[in-house]
């Protein structure tokens, strides 16, 4: 089955790759965000602002926003795609709390199917249609968003119904957090210590200590970023707040806590040359 009537709403740092991506499959996807359309350069022809018009033939919506504000928004406030009359599914690509996701069952309609495929990679793998989905719903529904997936990513995890992609996904991003916030605190470190970023950075690659962000320290886009409300560090801080509010009853939260607090403090890292 061929699936029509796509429209992706939040073509930012995620989502604008990842609608390129759909469009080089052949896929006819649209793409909505407050945005003019003109600030989306060549994507600026699939690209609208206009939220009636993007809602016409609307069919399979992807949401790609920051946070649950805007996901609000863009289900059922002033844009409020999922009263669009012919929509079939919703698929929720951003990382939110786990609970609300559980929630939105109740609050869109019944015969809309949803899926939960929140994504992990970074802008440049949306960028080179190489993105991680972590992903929740029926099989059915699944297999048949399936081409979606294949357009934009190169790894699928099934997790179980509906909102088990989420919590997949908050607890990876708790890794992630973890490992963003202590790396750049051993490079802080390393540089009050004398050592060479560029040589740590190898070592760390081919030691116990490897992980995503030290590895991938050169083409992650925030790699040297400090905290702002609106960058991926941003971000990230948000993505522990979402796994903090889906913790089993009980838990242990300090270690997570201490994580968001560092990356809350985090500066802007200079770029080293040799």
């Amino acid at each position: 089955m061929t699936l029509q009537g796509i429209g992706l709403a939040g073509c930012g740092r995620m989502g604008a790759g990842m609608l390129a991506a759909l469009r080089r499959a052949g896929l006819d996807a649209q793409g909505f965000d407050v945005r003019p359309a003109a600030e989306f350069g060549a994507l600026a022809p699939a690209v609208s602002n206009d939220p009636v018009e993007f809602a016409k033939g609307l069919r399979t919506l992807l949401t790609v926003v920051r946070d649950i504000a805007q996901t609000d928004e863009v289900l059922f406030g002033t844009q409020g795609f999922a009263r669009a009359p012919g929509l079939e599914r919703i698929i929720v690509c951003s990382t939110l709390s786990p609970r609300y996701v559980l929630g939105l069952r109740d609050r869109v309609p019944a015969h809309v199917t949803l899926i939960d495929a929140p994504m992990s990679g970074a802008q440049i793998a949306a960028d080179e249609a190489r993105l991680s989905f972590m992903l929740g719903g029926a099989p059915e529904a699944l297999d048949t968003a399936q081409p979606l997936f294949a357009a934009m990513g190169r790894h699928f995890h099934r997790m179980g119904g509906f909102g088990a992609g989420m919590q997949a996904k908050v607890l990876n991003n708790l890794l992630a957090a973890a490992n963003t916030a202590m790396t750049r605190l051993v490079l802080d470190w390393a540089d009050e210590a004398g050592l060479d970023e560029a040589a740590l950075l190898a070592l760390i690659a081919t030691s116990s200590g490897q992980n995503w962000f030290a590895s991938g320290f050169d083409n992650i886009e925030f790699a040297r970023d400090g905290f702002d409300p609106e960058n991926t560090i941003g971000i990230l801080v948000k993505d522990v707040a979402s796994a903090l509010d889906a913790a089993p009853e009980g838990a242990d939260t300090s270690l997570p806590e201490t994580v968001q607090a560092l990356l809350r403090h985090l500066s802007p890292r200079p770029k080293t040359f040799p």
